[in-house]
């Protein structure tokens, strides 16, 4: 080992970014947030759009403080973010625009006009990916039945966390896991889905190659090298998608573990050597999404905690301000199960009034609407939970065995309501940690193609001997099946 095994996090999240510095020693694995930033979308007159110029200072920031704090013995760096998302790069390699957010509302109607040209099965049979209106392939279609300037003159696409690695070392590609994130890569194929492209009018000459989780892409470009006092730092594309970094950081020891990434997004699912595209997964609108190993992520997603941090905004906005935990305790203290909540419902997608949509939504489906924080808080956590009992239902139908067991990982641990009511919801242990699991997977990939480990096996054998892990056991189960069957009758009633 010639170099210190130093490595930085770069984690990008829907509502803050983090640069987590992660060093390996004695057997064991530290994680050291460096710099915590947020991500806040910005509004402007034809849309929703990320802040990218200031998410991209605040990344050589980190890396900045990273530096610092070891000397400059900073073996790599890493970057995943949330997926869909993307940035045009023009003949020049210069970004066209401000790249849009997935909640932008320029994709409506995109699924009746994409079925219109292909049908949705044969989407499916090519890319084994979930439909939600906010995947790179809509919005690359939004943009085509618009005739957008942008993609006239557009010569690569590269999704979030690819554009980030282009300016970090010039390198122009697309990362397995985040590819497969946008809707537009053949799974099965390994390739882009390119007659799927073609038929939709979407030119096929933008989309760079494809290379593997653990890509070590180069060093660092001089100029950035000059801004951050570092010239031999290398530049790695881990599982560049943030749930592949987290399921790369789960500390799972068997093969048939199900697996909870908790966040703004949840997404529950599998882990599988490779993809399942048939009927019921897509009956079930579940995904095959890339992992670190051209491993498959059979999941779904669920809206998640999205909704609370949209009720705490704009609680906010009217003067009243909580914190989380503090929302989490009048929850807790709330009545249980008096009115079940689909998370998943469309209405929920946008940026808005989030407690008025949750009370329409009660009354709609002639259930008791919640009127303090708390009972809107219990009601969202308890809609959540639920959620996930159904999907990993279907997951296990699917795959013909159970789960076992279930790891919850992500920020969203740090909601041990929520971890309880979903032991209630699923009747079944469920294992907690690391907070930081996408962190240590960004990391555990790094050291992986930077020599320091030598597989996932023992990636995760370190997570496990480094971070505290806490157990939730089912109680309090009276009313959940009887909740399940309500949850089921919405879902019914709302197709």
């Amino acid at each position: 080992m010639k170099h210190a095994p130093n490595f930085l996090a770069l984690d990008l999240g829907a509502e803050s970014g983090r640069a987590i510095l992660g060093q390996i020693s004695s057997g064991q694995l530290t994680l050291t947030e460096v710099h915590r930033f947020l991500n806040v979308p910005v509004r402007l007159p034809d849309g929703l759009h990320w802040d990218t110029p200031r998410l991209w200072t605040d990344v050589k920031e980190g890396i900045c403080l990273a530096g610092r704090q070891v000397d400059g013995k900073l073996a790599s760096v890493g970057v995943d973010t949330w997926g869909v998302d993307f940035g045009l790069l023009d003949r020049d390699g210069a970004l066209i625009g401000i790249p849009y957010h997935y909640r932008d509302s320029r994709t409506d109607g995109m699924f009746e006009e994409a079925f219109r040209r292909v049908p949705k099965e044969e989407i499916f049979a090519q890319t084994g990916i979930q439909f939600l209106i906010l995947n790179s392939l809509f919005q690359l279609l939004a943009m085509v039945v618009r005739k957008s300037p942008a993609l006239e003159i557009a010569q690569t696409f590269l999704m979030t966390p690819d554009l980030f690695n282009y300016w970090l070392c010039g390198s122009k590609v697309s990362e397995f896991s985040i590819a497969t994130t946008s809707q537009c890569y053949d799974t099965g194929k390994r390739e882009w889905a390119w007659q799927l492209l073609e038929r939709l009018g979407i030119p096929t000459h933008i989309f760079p190659e494809v290379v593997p989780s653990g890509t070590v892409l180069g060093k660092v470009a001089p100029w950035v090298a000059e801004e951050i006092g570092m010239s031999e730092l290398m530049v790695v594309a881990p599982a560049c998608h943030d749930t592949g970094s987290a399921v790369a950081g789960v500390p799972a020891s068997s093969p048939n573990f199900g697996w909870i990434s908790s966040g703004t997004w949840s997404i529950v699912g599998a882990e599988l050597a490779s993809p399942i595209i048939n009927q019921k997964a897509l009956e079930y609108n579940l995904t095959n999404e890339g992992g670190y190993g051209y491993s498959t992520r059979f999941c779904r997603n669920v809206m998640g905690l999205w909704l609370v941090q949209q009720c705490r905004r704009t609680w906010m906005q009217q003067g009243e301000e909580h914190s989380y935990p503090e929302l989490t305790e009048m929850a807790a203290q709330a009545k249980p199960l008096q009115s079940i909540l689909d998370p998943d419902r469309a209405e929920f997608l946008r940026p808005g009034d989030m407690p008025t949509r949750i009370r329409e939504f009660c009354r709609r489906t002639k259930q008791p609407i919640p009127q303090t924080k708390g009972e809107i808080i219990r009601c969202v956590l308890e809609g959540i939970a639920l959620r996930y009992r159904w999907i990993i239902e279907r997951l296990e139908e699917v795959l013909g065995h159970p789960l076992d067991p279930i790891h919850i990982v992500g920020g969203g641990t740090k909601n041990q309501l929520l971890s309880q009511l979903t032991a209630n919801a699923l009747n079944r242990q469920v294992i907690t940690g690391p907070v930081e699991a996408t962190a240590a997977g960004n990391v555990i990939v790094q050291a992986i193609a930077m020599g320091d480990l030598a597989s996932l096996e023992e990636g995760r054998a370190l997570v496990r001997k480094s971070f505290p892990l806490q157990v939730f056991e089912p109680r309090d189960r009276s009313g959940w099946d009887e909740a399940y069957g309500r949850f089921l009758e919405i879902l019914t009633l709302e197709a």
